[in-house]
């Protein structure tokens, strides 16, 4: 088997505060860049045990470089920065790949399970609607995963973003290691969420792996609301790009790449 894992920090557990996540802040962020390492290589663990030969993994967070290569074992590839395709969290990602398995995810922007909910760009968008429903980027990256035919099979990250993907799939496995109230968190041990996740990967992926594939809509519109009028004003002169209210633009299409390139420039 040949894996892919994208990996995010947000839903990596024990984090509650944004400097936690930002390399600048490098006291209090630096042990939840180890954490969201390993909790990757428990991912790359499970994998292994259940006959993976080949793992990639794209570092999907901020500057794309909070992964420790060390704590990964030596079947691994590292993504690390960004190249500037489209496919952002999932750059590199072809056919050639079995299953994809998400680490680290979180709540969307416009929800409330996560203190550091956002999709994208926590700054400059209030919320994303895709098809009538907010947009996470689970579902962000599950559909480009659908657009190439790989299954996601597992996610890890906070109860509300393991909610919104069994609504999706039921047939995914979603662990939970953090519950969002409010502006506080409540985290399973880090050496627990480890042991889950290798085990809950190895489960995963000794299933019907075609299963978890998620179908493609025929159809999408997507809405961005923006927290600065000036941002939606700027975008609305995307090629087919309309602004429905002074904070929002919508774009529709039938190709689901000329979302994501709509995303990737606006």
């Amino acid at each position: 088997m040949k894996i892919y894992i994208s990996a995010d920090i947000e839903g990596v557990t024990g984090i509650v505060n944004a400097e936690e996540t930002n390399s600048s802040f490098n006291e209090v962020y630096k042990p939840f860049a180890i954490q969201m390492s390993r909790e990757v290589a428990a991912a790359c663990e499970g994998a292994n045990i259940a006959g993976a030969k080949e793992i990639w993994i794209k570092d999907g967070h901020g500057n794309g470089r909070n992964i420790f290569q060390n704590e990964l074992p030596l079947n691994t590839k590292l993504i690390r920065n960004w190249s500037g395709h489209p496919f952002h969290m999932m750059e590199q990602l072809d056919d050639s790949f079995d299953a994809i398995l998400m680490i680290g995810y979180h709540s969307p922007a416009g929800s409330n399970t996560n203190s550091l909910a956002h999709t994208i760009n926590g700054r400059k968008y209030h919320k994303i609607i895709l098809n009538g429903e907010i947009m996470s980027e689970f579902i962000l990256n599950a559909y480009t995963a659908s657009y190439v035919g790989v299954p996601v099979v597992f996610l890890s990250g906070d109860a509300g973003i393991c909610d919104i993907v069994k609504n999706y799939n039921s047939n995914i496995s979603a662990l939970s290691v953090n519950t969002g109230i409010g502006n506080s968190v409540l985290s399973i041990h880090p050496q627990l969420a480890l042991a889950s996740i290798s085990e809950s990967v190895e489960a995963a992926l000794l299933s019907n792996l075609d299963d978890c594939l998620i179908e493609l809509p025929d159809y999408f519109k997507l809405e961005i609301e923006f927290k600065s009028h000036k941002e939606a004003y700027n975008a609305s002169f995307y090629p087919g790009a309309t602004q429905t209210a002074p904070h929002t633009i919508c774009y529709e299409n039938k190709d689901y790449f000329e979302i994501l390139r709509f995303l990737h420039f606006v």
